[in-house]
């Protein structure tokens, strides 16, 4: 069976509990080959806000590359994939992918889906946002990207910090058309 590829990669924003869900989850797949782009900044922003190692992402992925690797696969139009999810995105990822500036691996990788036409999802996560951080959006939007603001909802009622990061990666699996069962849908018989 071909796997699907996909790429996960984290930039420096607040949020390394989002890429690790999502990470755990789709290293959980047979179906799934995961190649991961981990920045300098998303290594220390995690340590710094939470108790998770580099081996929490690292350790779910089949192919793990540096945000210098420009030589990686995912640099370049013709590697075929699936998609990418960048979570979290920062502002300052946001910014260089609206304006096509591929000075590192992430940045490049998501140029690629835009050129190519593939699935490319944006999980910001800053607020108060200002209107270049609007406008920046606007752009990514109008070139083919998804972009899903890190707000994770409450109908699931959610138990923990963990039951929200869930709810937001399954929302972000739903979107890639990765199914999940990391929430119950609205609709569904209420977790309570």
């Amino acid at each position: 069976m071909d796997k699907k590829k996909v790429i996960l990669a984290a930039s420096g924003a607040s949020g390394t509990m989002y890429a690790v869900k999502l990470a755990q989850h789709l290293g959980s797949l047979d179906n799934i080959e995961l190649h991961l782009i981990i920045s300098d900044a998303a290594l220390k922003v995690m340590e710094l806000e939470t108790e998770f190692k580099p081996e929490n992402l690292t350790g779910h992925a089949n192919f793990v590359y540096r945000q210098d690797n420009i030589a990686a696969p995912p640099a370049s139009g013709s590697w075929q994939h699936a998609g990418m999810i960048v979570c979290p995105c920062s502002m300052a990822s946001l910014a260089a992918i609206a304006q096509g500036l591929g000075n590192n691996l992430i940045h490049r990788a998501a140029d690629v889906c835009l050129k190519e036409r593939r699935k490319l999802i944006l999980v910001t996560r800053e607020t108060p946002l200002n209107l270049i951080h609007i406008r920046n959006m606007e752009t990514v939007t109008l070139a083919g990207a998804t972009v899903m603001p890190a707000s994770p909802g409450f109908y699931h009622a959610p138990k923990s910090i963990e039951d929200m990061a869930a709810h937001m990666a399954g929302r972000v699996l739903e979107q890639m058309g990765i199914s999940h069962d990391l929430y119950r849908p609205w609709g569904e018989e209420s977790a309570r």
